[in-house]
């Protein structure tokens, strides 16, 4: 998972109210590799701007893609938009 979309999963349960000590434990409990983004990742999410910008997807969503394609990997989300996506990685809508 790239530190871009951890940052994401912090910020939502922050959101939803949930006390940051709480968040804390949940995210240490994770069994997920934290994968910093690097120059290669920013460049990539970056260059996808222009194929993904009708679907809407965002510089998070850009940056779970990029860290797919970089590793050759699967990108995994729950927002159907990425089914009509022709990009050059798998995509699994998990919805």
């Amino acid at each position: 998972m790239s530190a871009v979309n951890y940052a994401e999963v912090v910020a939502k349960l922050v959101d939803r109210g949930i006390p940051d000590s709480q968040i804390l434990e949940v995210m240490a409990q994770l069994d997920v590799e934290v994968v910093p983004a690097d120059r290669d990742q920013a460049t990539i999410a970056g260059l996808l701007r222009a194929e993904t910008r009708a679907a809407g997807l965002s510089l998070g969503d850009r940056s779970c893609l990029a860290l797919a394609i970089n590793r050759r990997g699967v990108a995994l989300t729950m927002d159907r938009a990425w089914a009509s996506l022709q990009l050059d990685v798998e995509i699994l809508v998990a919805r």
